[in-house]
């Protein structure tokens, strides 16, 4: 009875072993995924803010380009409308 208490012992950390063996490796492969899914999220996003800073500078050039000719052209002034009066 010995015999087998002891071959069931070493059986059941040798199986012990293997699944923490499986579990490392499936940790790691897991690790893996999700730091590609990360990066490629941060890639995405400074991409996006690449994106959205060059609209934001084309629209203030285009901002101050429109000020610019405003200030450049007169300001033409206004005729007043002459108000008829009735006369009762």
């Amino acid at each position: 009875m010995t015999d087998t208490h002891t071959h069931d012992a070493a059986k059941d950390q040798v199986k012990s072993k293997a699944n923490a063996a499986f579990r490392k490796e499936q940790q790691a492969r897991e690790g893996a995924v999700a730091m590609a899914e990360y990066v490629a999220d941060q890639k995405a996003t400074r991409s996006n803010m690449e994106k959205l800073r060059e609209l934001r500078l084309a629209k203030e050039a285009q901002d101050a380009a429109n000020a610019a000719a405003e200030d450049a052209a007169p300001a033409k002034p206004k005729k007043k409308k002459a108000v008829r009066r009735v006369v009762s």
